[in-house]
């Protein structure tokens, strides 16, 4: 989606829709429904807890791009010092017909930007039970397996 072989600094997490995936495409509005549900079970998660856990968990807004005729999703920091941005895309290989989600962590990304890369690459592939290309380049898998 947004280049694979990108010379700049960037790095990107891939969330791959496998055999034994729930789904076997993704749009923008489903990844941004998921998101929406992570921020609700944190918000609920907070209110157990007496604190505002939701904006720790998620501290960014969420905003629908294009650029080139590519869509995206921008998660913009709400706390520039502390998180900058991610973005959030679909595609397929051309290869395999398998779509998948693309998490980019920018160049210029945080330390806090990575870990929550991280965590909502994770929380996505689990969410839709499918296979997880880290930012380190290591493989979860969380498909149904034989």
């Amino acid at each position: 989606m947004f280049g694979k072989g990108r010379s700049d600094l960037s790095k990107s997490a891939y969330i791959k829709l496998v055999d034994g995936s729930k789904q076997k495409e993704i749009t923008l509005e489903d990844i941004r429904k998921l998101l929406d549900y992570y921020q609700e079970m944190t918000a609920l998660t907070g209110k157990q807890l007496g604190w505002d856990y939701q904006q720790a968990a998620f501290p960014y807004t969420v905003e629908e791009k294009e650029q080139n005729g590519i869509r995206y999703l921008l998660l913009k920091g709400k706390e520039p010092s502390q998180y900058y941005y991610l973005l959030l895309g679909v595609g397929q290989e051309k290869e395999t017909g398998i779509h998948y989600i693309q998490l980019v962590l920018p160049d210029r990304a945080t330390h806090g930007d990575c870990a929550k890369a991280n965590e909502y690459s994770r929380f996505l592939a689990k969410q839709l039970q499918a296979e997880l290309h880290m930012l380190n380049g290591r493989i979860m898998y969380f498909n149904p397996r034989k």
